[in-house]
């Protein structure tokens, strides 16, 4: 009997099957359950962080306003997926149609791009605090800071154009099952009837070029940041300093460690096993511990979440004052 799976090479392939997790029932109904909580409370700590910029006037200052667009960015990034794997956790097709998948590798990773693009724009927002203070009010306005962040979302959903036009030209005649619970280009450049090096090489590059590009930027930016730091007389002054800068870079560490694992080498040189738990931690855990590491801890925001509290328990409407 035919392989459901398995297409005669001469059918263009218009589904593809989602292997994601194979295990017992038990275990998907145990993954399900994690995924779902996790789920949750990472839309529940980015709305937070939105509405507490949001009602607090004294929050409305470029850094918080690129915070905001961060954790939007956050909320849309983890919904691209997770609630298609929640999905599939519990049901027994796990099928995506040809444009479904295709949809979802470009907003997956046009958001994760644009991520890459507003954390060096918070970078460089620290830098002119801590590095150029007394021109930070000048050089940094609110309307500045708005086309900061329309400029970040606007290369981010444009730098993976290319890479998602390439590979979904290529042929698709079969198998159609894509061992991973998203549609990520390495196991897509897998499923080609014929050998695409040019397009593996072109998504390898403008993934190389992205992510150096920014970390660099980013380093850099915060290099600049220590060293002024480490110049400040005052014992609080560099311990807040740091804390604020030490809270970013363990956000950067977290994204950009675990997307250079599987995108600036060989699509071919990461086993299928790696992919997941990879992808899965940057794309699943990391929007949940953005807000606890890079938000939660600053204690401006700990308070407007304190006043936000109240507005929602009293029914209150108006902006919270400083």
């Amino acid at each position: 009997m035919k392989d459901p799976g398995s297409h005669n090479h001469s059918d263009p392939v218009n589904a593809f099957i989602l292997l994601g997790f194979p295990c017992p029932q038990e275990i998907q109904i145990l993954l399900f359950s994690l995924f779902s909580v996790t789920y949750v409370l990472t839309l529940i700590g980015n709305l937070c962080i939105i509405c507490s910029v949001w009602w607090t006037q004294h929050l409305h200052g470029p850094m918080y306003i690129l915070l905001a667009n961060f954790s939007f960015l956050e909320i849309w990034y983890v919904t691209s997926t997770v609630p298609n794997m929640l999905v599939n956790l519990l049901s027994g097709t796990n099928t995506i149609s040809f444009s479904g998948c295709f949809l979802q590798f470009y907003f997956f990773f046009s958001m994760g791009t644009t991520e890459t693009f507003f954390l060096s724009a918070m970078a460089f927002d620290r830098y002119l605090a801590i590095c150029r203070p007394l021109h930070y009010p000048t050089i940094m306005t609110a309307r500045r800071c708005c086309r900061l962040g329309a400029c970040c979302w606007a290369c981010g959903f444009s730098s993976f154009l290319l890479p998602v036009y390439l590979i979904s030209k290529l042929p698709f005649c079969g198998p159609n099952t894509i061992d991973h619970f998203l549609c990520d280009p390495g196991p897509l450049l897998k499923l080609s009837c014929v050998p695409a090096p040019s397009t593996e090489t072109v998504c390898a590059v403008v993934s190389s070029v992205l992510i150096f590009s920014t970390f660099l930027f980013i380093t850099g930016s915060y290099a600049l940041v220590i060293r002024a730091v480490l110049r400040v007389p005052s014992a609080e002054g560099r311990r807040k300093a740091f804390s604020t800068c030490g809270s970013h870079l363990a956000v950067v560490s977290l994204f950009y460690g675990s997307i250079m694992v599987m995108y600036v080498s060989p699509t071919a040189g990461n086993p299928a096993g790696v992919q997941k738990i990879v992808t899965l931690f940057y794309s699943v855990l990391t929007p949940l511990f953005n807000p606890l590491i890079y938000s939660l801890r600053n204690k401006e925001v700990k308070e407007a979440l304190r006043k936000l509290f109240r507005i929602t328990r009293f029914g209150q409407r108006h902006p919270l004052k400083s």
